[in-house]
């Protein structure tokens, strides 16, 4: 078995959504990726500065959860979002309200000016 091709198998592909300087500090800003609006928030200082979660609200269906307000609840970075309030962890996409509601996480990075999200 070679382990250096099994290595590289398991590695994501990066696919480039926006520049570094397009990022908003301690708000959100959407991007379009594999066919979906994905809210990217940047905050800087935190152990994990960026995060990426999908766009659409799922009790109003509504596209917007890039415009809703980041902070803390129990000790978890959230999202709330705009219309009903509910929250969403921005490290697993659930929410704290309501365990049958959860937004998709994507795998991100900032690569030099570049910021990636992983390719399914």
């Amino acid at each position: 078995m070679n382990l250096s091709n099994t290595a590289v198998a398991h590695q994501p592909n990066w696919q480039t959504v926006c520049q570094a300087r397009d990022l908003v500090a301690d708000s959100g800003v959407v991007v379009w990726h594999e066919g979906a609006q994905v809210a990217l928030f940047y905050l800087p200082g935190q152990e994990q500065a960026l995060y990426a979660l999908d766009n659409r609200d799922p009790r109003s269906g509504a596209n917007i959860i890039g415009r809703g307000l980041v902070g803390s609840v129990q000790g978890q970075l959230v999202v709330a979002a705009p219309l009903y309030k509910q929250h969403f962890s921005l490290h697993s996409g659930h929410c704290l309200e309501d365990a049958a509601q959860r937004l998709r996480v994507w795998p991100v990075r900032i690569n030099g000016e570049a910021v990636e999200l992983a390719v399914a």
